[in-house]
């Protein structure tokens, strides 16, 4: 948020840890990410490392555990139009800004 701040880029703030996301909206994230769910796992979580790590599961199963654990997503997600990235690395960010 303070790399956005510091472009002066307004944005908004959507907290899916607080506000747990659906299965449409986590699909269209993904769309927009042009990712699989799989993908945007943080592999570092607990969660991760001892229930799913080595085990393969489908993309709507993917979709699932992560809508149920939203903690397993990458964070931060910035969204711009149709588009978006995953803001770590901040030069994630220059060029989904550049693009859109």
């Amino acid at each position: 948020m303070q790399y956005l701040q510091e472009k002066g880029i307004e944005f908004e703030v959507v907290e899916y840890l607080k506000n747990p996301i659906n299965t449409k909206e986590l699909e269209n994230l993904l769309a927009k990410l042009n990712k699989a769910p799989q993908d945007i796992v943080r592999k570092q979580e607990d969660i991760f490392k001892k229930q799913l790590k080595g085990k393969n599961f489908s993309k709507s199963e993917w979709v699932k555990i992560l809508v149920e654990n939203p903690r397993l997503i990458q964070r931060p997600i910035i969204v711009k139009g149709y588009k978006a990235v995953i803001g770590d690395p901040v030069e994630n960010i220059d060029i989904l800004i550049n693009k859109a």
